[in-house]
């Protein structure tokens, strides 16, 4: 996909193109965002962001996408990001690992 990063609704039994964006860390493919399983506040979850709204931010963590609340953050993670969210008094927290550079395999 080049890249770029397609969000799709569909209305009216068609689908329609609702943003075109940079993919960053994500992968390609179709990612069913109304699959995604609630949170559990009482778990850490290692994983990309896939999506961001108003309502909800989604995180794909393994196989499964995780459906996070977005009001329980004071600032949501990027976009194609890995993250490690957690929560702690309700309150998530969204730790962004940075990219590892390094000379290669050490003997």
């Amino acid at each position: 996909m080049n890249g770029q990063r397609i969000v799709q609704s569909e209305f009216d039994n068609q689908w329609t193109t609702t943003k075109v964006g940079k993919a960053g860390q994500l992968q390609p493919g179709i990612y069913n965002l109304s699959a995604a399983v609630p949170a559990s506040k009482d778990k850490t979850y290692d994983g990309v962001v896939l999506h961001c709204d108003q309502e909800h931010l989604y995180q794909q963590v393994g196989k499964i996408c995780i459906r996070h609340s977005a009001h329980d953050f004071s600032k949501l993670p990027a976009i194609g990001t890995h993250a490690a969210i957690r929560y702690d008094a309700n309150q998530g927290t969204a730790a962004q690992e940075g990219v590892n550079r390094g000379r290669g395999v050490k003997r």
